[in-house]
């Protein structure tokens, strides 16, 4: 009778797991999403995406440090901090050479690095839904970046940098999803912590030459400090969360809704100031479809029993 009662007893809680798994995932995109209310913020304007992602990473560990709880350091942990070094190295350079709205969708390729990565590495299983949601989240993607790319003056150098983002992002999930037995607050607070002695020099040293704002004041402490804390730091150990309890390709199909959401949030934050610029057509094509990838793969349908997640 108890084998029975734990045989009833495995699928409901695989589903349970799974449900909280995306559900820590999409709050982790949502909370990722709030990057433009930041950003965009006039306390903020003047300042150079390098600085900001700075102080990004120093209140994001600062905050993270101590709710550390079992730090072990491992080997496979080098390639992730790399991993995560790289993808903000990359990312900043992109945004420096191509327009910023180009960078961000060139690294939402990583999508197809992860789901190559879980299934051809991991060995972990991709029901039908999930190659929908990759297909269509992918065409969605390349909707809007056909249109940023073609309306920029982005050089092959900075394309090529916004590329390598994403493989360098999908190179953090997969080394997160790896890790998953490891204390989510310490993996991250490494990362946080790499990014800021990385980012040290070249934030400080153009400073002693009187070239742009290095350290914060009035309000800007607030910007800075929530953009560590809330759009950076806890949405990642939330995103690690979820990583134990799905794959990672089916995580970072769901983390799309990131950039869909950015202009959202600042539309409702800052349309009402001079220094705001709306999405354009290709952002809301492009949105749709990632959304009808997610549709498909998410709405309730009746299925083989073999296929439910």
């Amino acid at each position: 009778m108890n084998d029975s009662g734990r045989s009833h007893e495995r699928p409901s809680s695989t589903a349970s797991q799974a449900f909280t798994g995306r559900t820590l995932v999409l709050l982790a995109a949502v909370l990722w999403s709030t990057s433009g209310v930041f950003a965009k913020s006039p306390s903020l304007q003047g300042w150079d995406g390098l600085t900001m992602a700075f102080w990004r990473a120093v209140f994001a560990a600062i905050v993270l440090t101590p709710l550390i709880r079992r730090p072990k350091f491992t080997w496979p942990m080098v390639p992730m901090v790399m991993s995560f070094v790289m993808m903000n190295w990359t990312f900043l350079t992109a945004m420096t050479l191509c327009e910023a709205a180009a960078a961000i969708w060139l690294q939402q390729i990583a999508p197809v690095w992860v789901f190559l990565g879980s299934v051809l590495w991991f060995g972990e299983s991709a029901r039908r839904g999930d190659w929908w949601m990759l297909v269509l989240g992918m065409t969605g993607v390349l909707v809007i970046l056909c249109y940023e790319l073609t309306h920029s003056t982005s050089g092959v150098f900075g394309v090529a940098c916004g590329l390598a983002g994403g493989v360098t992002y999908a190179g953090v999930i997969l080394s997160i999803r790896r890790l998953r037995e490891h204390d989510a607050c310490w993996l991250i607070a490494l990362n946080h912590w790499a990014t800021v002695l990385l980012l040290a020099p070249f934030v400080f040293l153009p400073a002693l030459h009187g070239d742009g704002p290095v350290w914060p004041t009035g309000t800007q402490w607030f910007y800075l400090a929530g953009m560590g804390v809330f759009q950076m730091g806890l949405p990642y150990v939330i995103f690690a969360q979820g990583l134990k309890r799905i794959p990672g390709h089916e995580a970072s199909g769901i983390a799309l809704l990131e950039p869909i959401l950015v202009p959202l949030w600042v539309f409702l934050a800052w349309h009402n100031h001079e220094t705001y610029s709306p999405p354009t057509w290709a952002t809301f094509v492009g949105g749709a479809v990632i959304l009808a990838g997610l549709l498909i793969r998410y709405i309730p349908r009746s299925e083989p029993a073999g296929e439910r997640a």
